[in-house]
């Protein structure tokens, strides 16, 4: 099989690519995904990620794991990773988050030309179907809906009212620029009305609705192996259905895209040869292109979290009154697209400054209508809620690797957390503005009990 263009990954870069790509009748393109449609109920149900995110079983979800980590006493992370049309943005929380002006300037300062805000502004707006309207920032007619949450809850709304009395401003829009203050996000979610509610992912805007073009053909369960070459020219790639399959070439006429994500993407470098020549031939792959930089100066953002028992209901629980009442919510759901089988989980939102000579906010919380305990693979009785910190710029800087030449084998990951000195007193600040927010008044009323020690624990 031969195409103008092969895209290794459909995940949110491969299906923005393939869809724009393919408007072009005289080019044809091959997009390739390892895992499947991307259509089930799911992925459409925004609170049925619940059922992918653990990965016990990994539906839609690669559910790898980092190698131990010093910095965290020798424990592993967990890296859910989207295995489907539409990759990771058919298993996240579907948050709406361009990111913050002097982070785009400060790439082009450094050479990235093109990249400084007001020239990535204006394909933020082309991609963009927002609920509220088109303005000076913003979109309405390009195929990722972006929506108001249908239905926050009254505990969110309390979360911000918490944020506000220390002192951290309301922000009604994340996406303007300047990020810093408290607020709810808007979520890529359906908001017209066959769809309503349901989770618009970048497989559901730019894929499945051009899946009948005679010049697009989308291969699902499609496991890259290897790329091959012309010399040193990618001539295209060679995929298994499983395992022990046949191999399968595709060739490109014009370009290969990778588009495997963070982790996947030099996987599939090393697997063909190009990276670290001393570090392929350990597991016995011929170096192709001796190139070091491959896998190597991974920033991964580090979770913290603060997590709290309510006698509230208004949430998610587990139980027979939480089962019941949850019956309630995916019925209307299907109905209407609200109620709270529509939200994200973390439905509240705060870009905050440790320290006020900061010229942006660098930490990020998420506050979560549920008691999340390691991506839901520990799960608690009753109703609870939780807040995450993150250090929005890293400074620890780790590798991605191999630990074998089996292509099925999961990359060798290694964020190297909290190697820098830096990001651990940042967090170390942060979860402090974090609990100050979440002892405050506005959520007395919802207190029942504080999770995971933190309570009796004030040391740093």
């Amino acid at each position: 099989m031969e195409f103008d263009y092969v895209i290794v990954g459909g995940g949110s870069a491969g299906s923005v690519l393939a869809g724009r790509l393919s408007e072009d009748p005289n080019i044809s393109v091959c997009l390739l995904e390892a895992g499947g449609p991307g259509k089930h109920i799911g992925i459409r149900m925004p609170a049925a990620v619940v059922s992918a995110l653990p990965g016990r079983p990994k539906i839609s979800n690669w559910a790898f794991e980092t190698v131990p980590q010093k910095g965290l006493n020798g424990r592993k992370g967990y890296q859910p990773r989207g295995k489907a049309l539409g990759g990771s943005s058919a298993i996240n929380a579907m948050l709406y988050i361009r990111g913050q002006r002097q982070d785009y300037d400060g790439w082009a300062d450094l050479g990235c030309a093109g990249w400084d805000w007001d020239s990535v502004l204006p394909y933020f707006k082309r991609s963009e179907n927002n609920e509220q309207g088109a303005d000076e920032l913003h979109g309405d007619s390009g195929p990722l809906q972006v929506s108001d949450q249908k239905e926050p809850r009254p505990i969110t709304h309390a979360f911000i009212d918490a944020a506000s009395q220390m002192q951290h401003r309301r922000v009604e829009d994340f996406n303007r620029g300047d990020n810093e203050g408290v607020g709810l996000y808007q979520v890529t979610q359906f908001h017209d009305p066959a769809r309503n509610g349901e989770r618009c992912s970048a497989a559901a805007a730019y894929v499945h609705p051009v899946m009948d073009r005679p010049n697009l053909t989308v291969i699902t369960h499609a496991h890259a192996k290897e790329l091959t070459f012309d010399g040193k020219r990618a001539t295209g790639v060679i995929y298994k259905k499983r395992a022990k399959g046949a191999d399968i070439s595709v060739t490109a006429r014009r370009e290969v895209l990778i588009c495997a994500g963070a982790l996947q993407s030099p996987q599939l470098l090393q697997l063909s040869g190009i990276g670290n020549g001393e570090e392929l031939r350990q597991h016995g792959i011929a170096v192709r292109h001796d190139l070091p930089g491959v896998g190597k100066n991974l920033q991964d953002h580090l979770d913290f979290i603060l997590a709290y028992k309510t006698k509230d209901t208004d949430n998610f629980g587990i139980g027979l009154t939480a089962g019941m009442r949850l019956m309630g919510h995916l019925l209307r759901w299907r109905k209407t697209g609200s109620s709270m089988a529509s939200t994200p989980f973390a439905e509240g939102a705060a870009f905050l400054k440790t320290s006020p000579e900061l010229d942006r906010p660098d930490i990020q919380l998420h506050f979560a209508i549920a008691l999340v305990d390691d991506h839901a693979r520990k799960l608690h009785y009753g109703h609870g809620y939780s807040c995450h910190i993150c250090k929005l710029r890293p400074e620890s800087r780790g590798t991605v690797g191999r630990h074998s030449a089996d292509p099925f084998a999961a990359p060798a990951i290694d964020p190297k957390f909290l190697s820098d000195d830096r990001d651990l007193q940042t967090m170390i600040k942060g979860a402090r503005m974090m609990r100050d927010i979440m002892q405050a008044p506005a959520l007395a009323a919802y207190r029942h009990k504080e999770m995971f020690g933190t309570e009796t624990a004030e040391t740093d």
